[in-house]
């Protein structure tokens, strides 16, 4: 029939109004669900009076941030140049110990163990060691920051270059691929959706360790804000410290999952 749309048009076009459903579906809900919190929040703490410097309501925390915004800011980018350059070591530091464990069994079963024990160990019951060894200034927390943040990476690398199928590996050492190009062509690519699943998780917690330094000994940055509203019980600063830490993680984690994005679509096209 003359005029007809044809069906594969048809199925691209449902395709992407579903993709664009699923889309829009998963940025609604989330953000919906946060606003009836929000407005929850709002209500039940002007219903219930409770005193401000126990719980102010998020109007409060918001006149804060726009009262003390130049304040807030000065604070909010040490904190994130800090958690950059922590993360920003994290990443190769995790990835370079994951492949070297994954070309040798011999220096796997040596670092492994060594790793999960020290992992073990109470993350803040060591905070203050950092700072007796390397001071108050950013070595110490950025180093902290890093302790904490690189072993996510070094797990999820290590979980997906051992992923690859053996079928692919044995194809590939028919044709004489030396173990370095199997590493680079073959494994890495296969590892990318579990090294930025690690990137996920620890560009949130390279924030912590940042914060955790700040409230032992700093003299900028939010925690040290935080801490030094909560001795003066302004709480509403405090919070409002708090929703610039959620900011700035979110925006980290955004730039992390464009990334991934990013080397999809480049591995994809090769």
């Amino acid at each position: 029939m003359e005029g007809a749309i044809p069906s594969t048009e048809v199925d691209t076009v449902g395709s992407r109004l579903s993709v664009l459903y699923m889309g829009g579906r998963s940025i609604v809900l989330p953000v919906a669900t946060a606003i009836v919190a929000i407005l929850a929040w709002q209500v039940i703490v002007t219903l219930a009076k409770v005193p401000p410097a126990i719980l102010p309501p998020p109007s409060t925390i918001f006149q804060i941030l726009v009262k003390f915004y130049p304040l807030i800011l000065s604070h909010t980018v040490p904190t994130t140049l800090e958690t950059l350059l922590a993360f920003g070591i994290s990443v190769p530091l995790g990835i370079a110990l994951a492949a070297v464990m994954t070309y040798s069994k011999t220096i796997y079963q040596a670092l492994f163990p060594n790793l999960i024990f020290f992992q073990l160990i109470p993350k803040i019951a060591l905070a203050p060691l950092f700072i007796v060894w390397l001071g108050i200034s950013t070595q110490s927390r950025v180093a902290f920051s890093v302790f904490i943040t690189f072993f996510p990476i070094l797990i999820a690398t290590a979980a997906g270059l051992q992923s690859v199928d053996r079928d692919m590996l044995k194809l590939c050492r028919s044709v004489k691929a030396s173990d370095w190009q199997i590493l680079v062509h073959v494994r890495f690519p296969y590892a990318l959706p579990y090294i930025f699943s690690g990137m996920k998780v620890a560009v949130t917690l390279a924030i912590i360790g940042i914060v955790v330094g700040e409230f032992i000994a700093s003299q900028a940055g939010l925690g040290y804000l935080i801490m030094f509203a909560s001795s003066r019980q302004e709480t509403a600063l405090s919070l409002a410290c708090i929703t610039a830490l959620c900011i700035v993680g979110l925006i980290l984690y955004g730039l992390v999952v464009l990334g991934e994005v990013l080397m999809e679509r480049w591995y994809g096209s090769r």
